[in-house]
């Protein structure tokens, strides 16, 4: 793998509860180096964003983990490894697509959408130690030649947009190679370019979006994402609201 550390440790399990628990019990008892990846055919107990489960058929979709040591950062800028993950996403999926055919954006906090539909998606945990990160696992889930899924989740995979076998291991090794260089801005403190970065390719920002908070559905004016990740919405009144991922639901995602 052409990297300096993220993947340069690579651990494939045919079959794991979760590679993020995985990773996360690594840590606890061999401390693992930064860069590790963990990657396996299939997850029994796979997680999702809001606590929902990943929904993925055995071999057929990139799933693995990452663990960092970004101790770096401190928490009022951690949402900054979600902007890399996304963006690393984005560009995996940018390689493989043309853009002409396909709508590729990513949905706040972390979701890369391909017209309209989930493609593949990040879970972030994390530990801290004097309130600066001791550690993180990035999972990462892309759907790359799944060909069928449940109605109810709204995704797609390479493969439905492109019906021929792909590579998954080069998946991971590209979303590497891109990850490390986003990893090493954030190491650089070039927030400001990560932030542009992420902006110009976000979902619904600097529109109206319909979405549901408090259970009521809302037209809402997408202001902006703030540093520590939070959603900012505006009612037509002027009205602030800032909203973490737990806290609203997108009714409509094609803009």
């Amino acid at each position: 793998m052409d990297t300096l550390f993220i993947g340069q440790n690579l651990i494939q399990l045919n079959e794991v509860e979760s590679t993020n628990s995985y990773a996360i019990a690594l840590l606890k008892n061999v401390n693992p180096p930064e860069g590790t990846v963990i990657m396996t055919k299939h997850q029994t107990q796979g997680r999702g964003q809001r606590g929902s489960l990943w929904e993925a058929q055995m071999g057929q979709n990139a799933i693995f983990s990452l663990v960092l040591k970004p101790s770096f950062l401190d928490e009022k800028h951690l949402f900054y490894l979600s902007k890399c993950a996304a963006l690393a996403l984005y560009d995996v999926l940018t390689q493989r697509l043309n853009s002409s055919h396909f709508d590729i954006k990513i949905k706040w906090p972390n979701d890369i959408l391909v017209n309209g539909k989930k493609i593949a998606g990040v879970l972030i945990e994390n530990h801290f130690s004097e309130r600066r990160v001791a550690w993180s696992v990035v999972g990462v889930g892309i759907n790359i030649n799944q060909a069928v899924f449940s109605q109810a989740l709204n995704a797609t995979s390479l493969y439905l947009c492109e019906p021929q076998n792909h590579d998954i291991l080069l998946a991971i090794q590209h979303f590497c190679m891109a990850f490390e260089g986003y990893y090493l801005q954030l190491k650089n403190k070039s927030l400001l370019a990560l932030t542009a970065f992420y902006n110009a390719r976000l979902l619904g920002l600097g529109k109206w979006i319909d979405v549901e908070m408090n259970g009521e559905p809302q037209y809402l004016f997408f202001e902006a994402v703030t540093e520590e990740g939070r959603i900012q919405l505006l009612e037509t009144d002027g009205k602030t609201h800032l909203l973490d991922v737990k806290q609203i639901k997108w009714l409509k995602l094609n803009f």
